[in-house]
């Protein structure tokens, strides 16, 4: 999910239209309060694209924030701000901001740099399971290579397990099929091809009762459920 922090309602409404298109869960905080609110509901976003001017916050100290909580402190945050100038994009980066995108500007731009930045974070967090993660009857061992279905081993090949960890790392975000023929088989390709979506079946299969966890976006590609 991605957690739009902006007063401009207009710009939010276009950035919510653009993001859903791609798949992506969006959730908007007109000011800093109500995003503090949102966070406050233990709602843990995968990324924050930040104003940095709010009416009753700045988004610098708002970002402080995000960067001071345990529950908060590795989500990502992409800086918005009218004002250009070098110090400011500093500044805005001394908080704690991953990224730092100047008013007006592309949203093909500020896609290609959302999709960088949790491409990112997904490696880092891949480095970081020491231990496995629990996702309603999954157990994931990310470093093990290994995945339970309650007590019993799922029983997944190399590449299947590959399939199953860069869309469980990526939960919540559309994968496209060009995404993840780049990203599981390292094939660049155009041509539709069937590769992606049998290896889905098979998984799927493999998954049993837990198949509808990765869900399919019609005419996009596929994305792992956000929660169990």
């Amino acid at each position: 999910m991605i957690l739009i922090i902006e007063d401009e309602a207009d710009l939010v409404k276009n950035l919510e239209y653009n993001l859903q298109n791609e798949g992506y869960e969006t959730r908007a905080a007109l000011t800093g309060q109500a995003a503090l609110d949102i966070l406050g509901e233990g709602i843990i976003p995968d990324l924050v694209i930040l104003d940095r001017m709010l009416p009753d916050l700045s988004g610098i100290e708002l970002c402080r924030h995000i960067r001071n909580e345990a529950a908060t402190c590795k989500v990502p945050v992409l800086m918005l701000t009218a004002r250009g100038e070098e110090m400011d994009r500093i500044t805005g980066l001394e908080a704690g901001a991953d990224d730092y995108v100047v008013k007006p500007f592309s949203v093909r731009e500020l896609k290609l740099r959302i999709r960088a930045i949790l491409r990112r974070s997904d490696d880092d967090g891949d480095l970081e399971f020491g231990n496995p993660v629990k996702f309603g009857p999954l157990t994931i061992d990310i470093p093990g290579h290994h995945l339970l279905i309650g007590e019993e081993p799922a029983g997944l090949t190399a590449l299947e397990f590959r399939l199953f960890k860069i869309l469980f790392l990526r939960r919540g975000q559309v994968q496209s099929r060009k995404d993840l023929l780049r990203d599981v088989w390292d094939i660049e390709a155009e041509v539709v091809t069937r590769t992606v979506d049998t290896h889905v079946k098979r998984l799927r299969k493999k998954l049993g009762d837990c198949d509808h966890y990765i869900e399919t976006v019609r005419g996009v590609g596929y994305r792992f459920a956000s929660r169990p």
